[in-house]
């Protein structure tokens, strides 16, 4: 038992000290291997330092580099602004001498000057001793004093004068007497070529168009209910006959008679035709025609490039459209009369804005809302002057019928603007009916003297040209009834401006070969 004990303990303790030397072995082992990474670490930290030092000291050789090249550069701009302030200085210098010897000159320069101006002073108080003896002289040798002579000298002249400026408006005078008459047709010629004008003819009757005649029935109403409330609430007469497919709207207010024809228009159109819906459309329309008048206005200002009218004006101006003066549409009359104010006031050498608003408004009294019992040219310039218009404009408005006198220049041109586009071939209604039968006249006229073979009025009735038989009529006896013609026109006819009367006399030999 023992010995069993005492082997197991001797087998413990072996395998102890067995344990020990191994666990002292891994010790020793574990040293070492301490010592050799301590070594190694060493050793890289000792290369890391040699690293940075290196480093170090290429950053501080390169800021040294930097540091230098920065100190020769400022060492440079130091010497070159050296360099500029020494030019500079020697300018300096050169100047201040230069200064020196100008005014050592302008010294020298007075000196001289002030005995110049000593000496001119000496021969000045010698002339006007002079002057005085030779005046006296003369005084006592003509007998007159200086004052005397002066005045009898400048009374010559003034005579003189006068007859050079007598003789030289005469011949102004004589020329412009030769030149006026051929100066004014060019301008009035060129006035008229310049503008394209329009022709509109105005009636007092408007003719509404239906697709069928059963619409009249409709129109008139039960027991004629209908017309009447039309008639009433446009204030123009409506006359439904056997006309086929057309009612006619008499009236002699143009803005009426539109607002008839457009109300008709839309309640034939909607079909609904009874007194109250008739009012209604005509209180539309009524108020569509107001604010188109308005519009017309506005556009018409813009299109002849006319600014800083009053809004009534321009609402006058837009009235223009549904008025006619002698069959003459007024508003193409009232702009064909502006811009030949214009183009008449350039050729003159005037304002051709101003001459254009002024044609543009002279018959501004033919649309006012009130129509007191005075000339249009007269209410025009009431109406101008009450809206602010320029005196000039205001006395051309009211002196184109000759109702004022003329203060301006402005005031004949429109006179003659407002002739040329009334008078014109084609304005007016009389050029429609009585212009056909007056060259009738004037060509037979002419044809009732004998010896005249044909006659043709031309030149919308401004010339006469009378072709007669040489067999018939000498040279001799062409002047005398051209001259009895011409005669005969002027005491029978009535006429605008003049007619020129040509009388053809030639003579013709015709054979033929064959």
């Amino acid at each position: 038992m023992a010995t069993l004990i005492l082997a197991i303990v001797v087998g413990v303790t072996a395998a102890a000290l067995a344990v020990l030397v191994t666990v002292m072995v891994q010790k020793s082992s574990a040293k070492s291997q301490a010592k050799t990474i301590i070594e190694e670490a060493h050793k890289d930290a000792e290369m890391l330092k040699q690293e940075k030092l290196l480093k170090a000291r290429e950053e501080e050789l390169q800021i040294k580099a930097e540091a230098e090249k920065t100190a020769n550069q400022r060492l440079s701009k130091v010497q070159q602004m050296e360099a500029k302030l020494k030019q500079r200085e020697l300018q300096l210098n050169q100047q201040q001498g230069d200064i020196a010897r100008k005014r050592n000159e302008n010294e020298a320069f007075k000196a001289n000057l002030d005995a110049q101006v000593s000496v001119l002073e000496n021969q000045k108080a010698e002339l006007d001793r002079l002057t005085k003896t030779a005046q006296d002289t003369l005084e006592h040798i003509s007998g007159l004093s200086a004052e005397e002579a002066k005045e009898k000298l400048i009374e010559s002249l003034r005579d003189e004068a006068k007859t050079a400026a007598a003789s030289y408006i005469n011949d102004i005078m004589d020329e412009a007497k030769l030149t006026a008459n051929k100066e004014a047709k060019r301008i009035v010629v060129q006035s008229i070529q310049r503008v394209a004008t329009e022709t509109a003819i105005e009636n007092s009757v408007t003719v509404f168009h239906i697709d069928s005649d059963e619409i009249k029935g409709r129109i008139i109403g039960r027991e004629g209910r209908n017309i009447r409330a039309l008639e009433a609430a446009t204030g123009i007469e409506i006359i439904v006959d056997d006309t086929p497919e057309a009612i006619v709207l008499s009236g002699f207010d143009p803005v009426r008679r539109e607002i008839a024809r457009l109300a008709l228009h839309q309640l034939v159109a909607d079909g609904r035709i009874h007194p109250a819906r008739i009012e209604e459309v005509v209180a539309k329309v009524r108020k569509q025609i107001e604010e188109e008048i308005v519009e017309t206005g506005k556009r018409t200002a813009i299109d002849l490039g006319i600014h800083g009218l009053h809004p009534d004006l321009i609402r006058m101006v837009g009235k223009m459209k549904y008025r006619s003066s002698y069959g003459q549409n007024l508003l193409q009359h009232s702009r064909e009369t502006a811009n030949l104010c214009a183009i008449m006031a350039s050729e003159l050498g005037l304002n051709p804005k101003k001459a254009r608003r002024a044609g543009l408004l002279h018959d501004i009294g033919k649309v006012p809302d009130e129509e007191p019992e005075l000339p249009h040219a007269l209410l025009g310039m009431k109406l101008a002057e009450k809206y602010k218009e320029k005196p000039e404009i205001c006395n051309a408005i009211g002196a184109h019928h000759d109702e004022v006198e003329q203060t301006t220049l402005l005031a004949p041109i429109v006179q003659v603007c407002d002739a040329i586009s009334g008078a014109r071939p084609g304005a007016r209604r009389e050029i429609v009916e009585a212009y056909i039968k007056r060259l009738n006249d004037l060509e037979q006229l002419a044809m009732s003297y004998p010896g005249v073979i044909k006659t043709y009025a031309i030149q919308a009735g401004r010339e006469l040209r009378v072709i007669v038989g040489a067999d018939k009529i000498d040279d001799v006896e062409t002047e005398k009834l051209s001259s009895e013609i011409a005669k005969r026109i002027q005491d029978e006819m009535t006429y605008p401006g003049q007619v020129k009367i040509t009388v053809i006399r030639e003579t013709r030999s015709v054979s033929f070969a064959k």
